[in-house]
């Protein structure tokens, strides 16, 4: 059995969304960048699709926004994490 090359985790786009949102990836070097984003996701839970249309078409408004805050929830333990981690090199 062949996977698709197009199969995704849905949080990774919205996650992707906040990240650009508050200009994280302007403040963070790459590598903490990957730690940070494995952070977030390791906390969601996994929403696999194929296409982002269809998600974006058959979602809920309800269930977007609440993706949407489990994101934000998620990003500000990471964001907590990742301040713990750089005093804690310091």
């Amino acid at each position: 059995m062949k996977l698709h090359d197009d199969l995704h985790n849905y949080y990774e786009k919205v996650m992707l969304e906040q990240i650009v949102e508050r200009k994280l990836h302007e403040k963070y070097d790459e590598n903490v960048m990957a730690d940070f984003c494995c952070t977030v996701l390791n906390q969601l839970p996994a929403r696999y699709i194929r296409y982002d249309v269809d998600m974006e078409f058959y979602l809920p408004q309800s269930e977007r926004q609440q993706m949407e805050e489990r994101v934000e929830v998620a990003i500000e333990v990471a964001i907590e994490q990742v301040s713990k981690k750089r005093q804690f090199k310091e």
